[in-house]
């Protein structure tokens, strides 16, 4: 039996370890063990916490700096988006997002410091399965690999239990739970990796079914993140308004009940399904290049768009707790830290050039850092001195969104879409479908001030006079509204930012000497699409036929 340490040795190791979880169900009887998952209860304790866990939380090889997703893999994005820079050294992370070259408005070049001198060089020479945890291409795939295979399982279960009162319904709400979970993970692997395999592993008394070497493309992958969307959608459909009960019972037992507050909560049917219509307008968007989109594209963007997230949806969301669950106050803050010269992230001089003059949300969360902090390294690339960071807890201005917080509870993370991404798209597909004539920049506009009034940013209401107005008002908010969400890579990537070839210019950088340019130019150089890790393909070589598993660039 062929087997794969991401995808199957460690997962039913993670599942028969979760039983420290107290928040994810996992120290009652009904511990979320395969052992203990042969009736509802166990089974419901294991579709939570095997979700959580494998998805977003625990890998057998990590790095203690990055090792949790949300620190790590969106960590990674929000980095290569020049959201934030990073302070350590570890496992070359400080490398990962440093630019090729950064020309100073003197004409000053300063290129790359690292030996490797390239991102795709960097990428090709760690990606290797000795480095381990060391290997940042390591960490996306794993986790989501992880979280399919626990889809997998929950799926084979729910297949053989028996259930009390409408069996039909909590069936079919496990079902929409597992498929809509493997939608959200083909969808991440298909929008960062060149190449994926559609994985029917799963976990059976204790044995490991074999798993394939099958690599298909990353359009395959995300074919697959769609069909898996619709069969959640179809298990939603066969639920019946008098069945309402037992269908809101069982999703109050799968979503963390400290989650079941703020943004988070127990959603309707018709919720859900906008969640769906979201995640499978951004797999569109964020996967193809401005210049190379198509109507047919944009009309589906908008059709998704139109009927997803609304501002009152109940949406997926992470929380931090006092007992680190599993996104815990001093991992998960780090993509967004709000400390002065000690944590690992800190903003990019270039996120805080793109509010605009009286953003409130700035004013609530950005301060200046006193100019002895001295984040000068010179060592850390050629892009990352900062005059800023964040806020912990913000200044407490009313209705106005905050960035970071590290008191346990207090931190809300949107796991998946949201109401301003939702807004975003619809804005930005209603623009190129109306050729972006003064009725579709005027509409456009308003959905964007939707998004500034919902986090209160306090602007005026928004005028575009041109197309190059109305791609800026656009550009600047998904920058500012879904900071720290992980899109701003694949935004840099489809607006054709990171090409090696291409620059971004009228930067603001912030120089070793504490000179503060304005117009300084970033050729970033950063590989679209990353090559399949060689931690999968190390334990499961690519079967012949298969896609290419490296990037040709």
């Amino acid at each position: 039996m062929k087997k794969n340490i991401i995808n199957a040795v460690m997962l039913s190791l993670v599942l028969l370890a979760t039983s420290c979880k107290k928040e994810l169900n996992v120290t009652n009887d009904n511990l979320p063990t395969l052992d203990n998952a042969s009736n509802e209860p166990g089974l419901l304790s294991l579709a939570s916490g095997s979700i959580y866990i494998n998805g977003f939380y625990d890998l057998k090889s990590t790095d203690g700096v990055y090792g949790r997703f949300w620190s790590g893999a969106t960590g990674f994005h929000e980095m290569m988006g020049d959201v934030i820079g990073v302070e350590a050294a570890n496992a070359y992370i400080n490398q990962l997002g440093c630019p090729n070259k950064v020309v100073w408005d003197n004409g000053t070049v300063v290129l790359n410091p690292s030996a490797v001198n390239t991102q795709y060089a960097l990428l090709r020479s760690v990606n290797k399965a000795s480095q381990q945890g060391a290997n940042p291409t390591f960490y996306e795939w794993a986790y989501m690999y992880n979280m399919i295979v626990a889809a997998n399982t929950i799926l084979d279960i729910n297949n053989r239990i028996k259930y009390s009162g409408d069996a039909a319904t909590k069936k079919a709400t496990i079902q929409a739970w597992a498929y809509w979970w493997k939608g959200y993970a083909y969808a991440r692997i298909g929008s960062i990796y060149y190449a994926g395999i559609i994985q029917n592993v799963f976990v059976k008394e204790g044995v490991i079914t074999p798993t394939n070497g099958n690599y298909v493309s990353k359009e395959a992958i995300i074919t697959e993140s769609n069909a898996n969307f619709d069969k959640a959608v179809t298990a939603l459909n066969s639920i019946t308004p008098a069945n309402l009960s037992d269908y809101q019972f069982v999703l109050g037992k799968l979503v963390p009940a400290y989650c079941q507050i703020g943004k988070g909560g127990v959603f309707s049917i018709d919720e859900w399904k906008r969640n769906i219509n979201t995640i499978k307008a951004r797999s569109i968007l964020v996967n193809t290049s401005v210049a190379s989109m198509t109507i047919t594209q944009w009309t589906n963007i908008l059709n998704l768009t139109n009927i997803g997230l609304l501002s009152s949806d109940i949406i997926f969301t992470g929380r931090t707790d006092a007992n680190g669950d599993f996104l815990a106050t001093t991992i998960a803050d780090k993509i967004q830290s709000s400390a002065s010269g000690t944590n690992t992230y800190k903003l990019s001089e270039r996120w805080v050039q793109d509010f605009k003059l009286g953003d409130k949300r700035r004013d609530n969360n950005v301060r200046t850092l006193n100019s002895d902090i001295g984040l000068f390294n010179t060592d850390r690339g050629n892009s990352f001195n900062t005059r800023y960071s964040l806020r912990n807890r913000g200044l407490g201005l009313a209705g106005v969104v905050t960035y970071a917080n590290s008191d346990a509870g207090a931190n809300e993370i949107s796991l998946c879409g949201t109401y301003e991404e939702n807004e975003l798209m619809k804005a930005e597909a209603t623009m190129y479908l109306g050729g972006f004539s003064v009725a579709s920049i005027t509409a456009g506009m308003a959905m964007i001030d939707n998004v500034r009034n919902y986090q209160g940013a306090g602007l005026a209401t928004t005028a575009a006079t041109s197309a190059a107005e109305a791609k800026e008002e656009l550009r600047k908010e998904r920058r500012i509204g879904l900071a720290f969400k992980g899109l701003s890579f694949y935004d840099a990537r489809r607006w054709d930012i990171i090409d090696p070839t291409k620059s971004r210019t009228g930067c603001v950088q912030r120089t070793p000497a504490n000179v503060i340019n304005t117009n300084a130019t970033i050729t970033y150089g950063f590989l679209d699409y990353w090559d399949v890790p060689d931690n999968e393909l190390a334990y499961n070589p690519a079967a012949a036929g298969s896609a290419p598993v490296k990037n040709p660039k």
